[in-house]
């Protein structure tokens, strides 16, 4: 057995062209589709039967210090999308130091990030939303 190695320097993200910096400290990424890939149906006699469902729709969000510059970038993608409709763009989540890989060739900014102040550094949350989010939960 040998020790595996972990940074989460080694995390990217790149969104629309976006390469995303400036992570919070704790859980700075969650990637997660919006429903079961199945769903189980059990008749009266225990005999069960699952169904697939094709919805792979999901939403990834980025939380980030409130002192990161991507939260520039995310703004004007955010503004550009509400007022155009081109804030659309393919998304890249990838582990450099495991085989972690989330993808999605279509996403947007949900809404803009909330915005508070507090006596420290807060955070900002970003929530992307996808039609189609491909997750390969990998080891590392």
């Amino acid at each position: 057995m040998s020790v595996k190695p972990y940074d989460p320097a080694e995390v990217t993200i790149t969104f629309a062209g976006i390469i995303v910096e400036g992570y919070a400290d704790g859980t700075f990424i969650t990637a997660a589709r919006n429903n079961p890939s199945f769903s189980l149906k059990v008749g009266a006699s225990g005999e069960g039967a699952r169904a697939k469902s094709n919805d792979r729709s999901g939403t990834v969000t980025l939380t980030l210090l409130q002192s990161s510059a991507s939260n520039d970038l995310l703004s004007a993608q955010a503004a550009l999308d509400e007022a155009s409709g081109d804030g659309i763009g393919s998304l890249l989540i990838k582990d450099l130091s495991g085989t972690t890989l989330c993808s999605a060739e279509t996403a947007w900014i949900q809404k803009p990030a909330d915005v508070e102040y507090a006596k420290e550094i807060s955070d900002r949350q970003w929530v992307l939303e996808t039609d189609i989010l491909n997750i390969f939960a990998g080891g590392n």
